[in-house]
């Protein structure tokens, strides 16, 4: 049986001028001990890149397939722009992955890239957009104080 995992922790690191970046130590723990790799890609919904380890892609994949007729407009979209774009990271000897041009340009990730945990993913923010973005969240958590119900209430 597989251990859990989650991304935790906002951490910045530089970025180099040839787009390489460290990826936080906790991540790359967790890459080594479940023996993954690291998969990004441009968020569907935000100015940053996406993470997850190749497993949670493998099961988004499962989700879209059970959920969407194989031949829809939906599945079509949502594959296109996920694994369409989703390219895998391996991470050198000093834990740096190296950006694609095109992730950095969509992202806007210039000089420093903001690791922000998701649990099972994380997001890669410029600084300048995540102080924004941190911002927006918080006002909009607190204009509508989320409840959560407890497992197996409906």
């Amino acid at each position: 049986m597989r251990k859990t995992f989650l991304f935790l922790d906002t951490i910045i690191n530089k970025v180099d001028a040839k787009g390489r970046v460290s990826l936080p130590s906790d991540y790359r723990a967790i890459v080594k001990e479940l023996g993954s790799e690291i998969v990004c890609y441009r968020s569907l919904t935000a100015p940053c890149i996406e993470g997850c380890l190749e497993d949670s892609l493998e099961k988004l994949a499962t989700d879209i397939e059970n959920s969407t007729d194989f031949f829809s407009e939906t599945q079509d979209d949502l594959t296109n722009l996920i694994f369409g774009d989703a390219k895998r990271f391996t991470f050198d000897s000093t834990g740096r992955i190296m950006l694609t041009e095109k992730l950095l340009q969509y992202a806007q990730i210039k000089e420093s890239a903001v690791f922000v945990g998701k649990g099972r993913k994380f997001q890669i923010w410029s600084a300048e957009n995540w102080v924004k973005e941190e911002q927006r969240l918080r006002e909009k958590v607190k204009q509508n104080r989320p409840t959560l119900k407890p497992e197996g209430e409906n």
